[in-house]
Formats: structure tokens, sequence, C-alpha cells
């Protein structure tokens, strides 16, 4: 045998070694976990809060430990801007494949809300300040990515205590993307108030852009009724019944004309 061709063995050979190696320490399967922020109107300018970290907590874990950090970049968001479909990627992050049970933000100082031009520090309450925990059940596979969106009411949220005082008690609702779908349509007028309804129960809302465009989120696959409240009373109000959502996609109701009183 040449001498090439016995070095080509041993190269051929070390390889080998280092390929089983490495197959043999692999000891967890991974996915990721991509978290997405989005919010409901408020009557404010702005709600600017400000998160310092982003944490998942596994299944059958003590309470105080198996969290996981997605995200501990200290970032600022402006809730009013994410609305009518628009959402701010809160965190992408690999992630040991398993059932995981909470999800915490930890929310810092600085949060702020400006009403008629003027800023207002947001008080958050002591308990609050070890992180906002939002139950939320989900799986984790190997080599799959599960989406997120975290819906945050920004009105339900924000306490006005008086005095130019302000608190804020996070109301948030968390689902996933893949088993949830939208509904968007243009108005005529275009300053209106949408909402997808339940029977009687608000689901979703939001209010129209300048161009009369709305887009409602986060909707489980079902069927609805849309509610459309022109903010020009002179107008009435109109409702669309057995509007079907269907997961992953958006049900477009065209142009919707409202009527005068």
């Amino acid at each position: 045998m040449s001498r090439w061709c016995s070095l080509a063995m041993v190269i051929l050979c070390i390889w080998a070694t280092l390929s089983s190696c490495s197959k043999s320490t692999k000891t967890t399967s991974e996915g990721a976990i991509k978290i997405y922020l989005a919010d409901k109107p408020a009557d404010f300018d702005a709600v600017n809060i400000v998160v310092s970290q982003v944490s998942v907590h596994v299944a059958d874990e003590d309470s105080a430990s198996g969290w996981t950090v997605v995200c501990d970049s200290t970032r600022t968001f402006d809730l009013l801007e994410l609305r009518n479909g628009a959402m701010a990627l809160f965190a992408d992050h690999e992630l040991e494949a398993g059932h995981y049970t909470q999800i915490r933000l930890r929310i810092t100082d600085g949060c702020n809300v400006i009403v008629d031009s003027l800023q207002h520090d947001l008080e958050i309450p002591s308990g609050y300040q070890s992180g906002v925990k939002i139950n939320h059940q989900f799986v984790i596979e190997e080599d799959v990515t599960y989406e997120l969106l975290l819906d945050f009411d920004a009105e339900k949220s924000i306490i006005e205590k008086g005095n130019g005082q302000y608190q804020m008690k996070p109301v948030i609702r968390a689902i996933a993307i893949a088993t949830s779908g939208s509904i968007s349509g243009i108005v005529n007028p275009t300053s209106v108030q949408a909402y997808a309804l339940e029977g009687s129960d608000t689901v979703a809302y939001t209010h129209s852009d300048t161009s009369g465009y709305f887009k409602l989120i986060g909707l489980l696959q079902d069927s609805y009724s849309v509610q459309i409240v022109a903010d020009d009373t002179t107008y009435a109000d109109t409702t669309l019944s057995d509007v079907l959502v269907v997961a992953g996609q958006n049900t477009d109701l065209g142009t919707i004309q409202l009527r005068k009183e």
C-alpha cells in the first residue's frame, strides 16, 4: 500500500471517530421559539414599555427553577404602534424540546404613558417586579419553530390613579400563531372601531388606520360576528355574521360601506 493510501486511511479513521463522538455526545434535542408582541388600541398618545428579559418555564419543575432565558436584551416598545397586524419580534431562540407552561416578562423602570402630549411614568406594582407571568401550555418539538403571539391589552393594563399618576398591571393574552387566523377589511368612513365577537363576548378589537384598514388578529379557528362602529355617529353601526376564520389564514372582508343614519 502506498504512503498516500495509508495517510488517507488514517484521515478516514480519525473522521469516523470524531463523527461518532459528536453523535454520542448529543444528549438533548432542540427546536426553537419565536415570540411576537402586538397590542389592542387604547386612548393614549403612546404606551412605552421596557422589557429586560423574556424566559419560559418547563413543566414539572420547581416554580423557582426551570426557567430558560430566551431573550436578555433590554428593549423599549411603543405598544400603540403594534396594531392592525403589526407585530414586533420579541424573542427568537433555540430551546430544548419539551413541555412548557409559562412565559415570564421582566418589565423594568422607564415605562411611561403619553397623554395629551404629556409624559407620565408608569408605576409597576411590587407584585410584578419579579416578572409578569403568563400561563400558556406549549410543546417544543425537535427541529420545529413554535411561534407565539403575546397580545398586550394597553387599555386594560393602564390604570389612572389621579393627579397625573398611572399604574400598569399588564393584561396579556398568549396565542399560538399556528392555531390562529385573522380578519381584515377596509371601511368607509375610514375611522372606525372593529370588534370580533363570539356570542356577546368581545374576542378581539382594533381601530382602523387612516385609510380605513383594520385587521383583527390572534383569532382561534371558528366563526365570528364582526361589528363595525364608526367614530362619526352619523353613520350606523353594522354587524357581519358567520365570518369564518381558518388557522394560518386571513379572512379578507373587502370594502365595507357604512350607511348614514
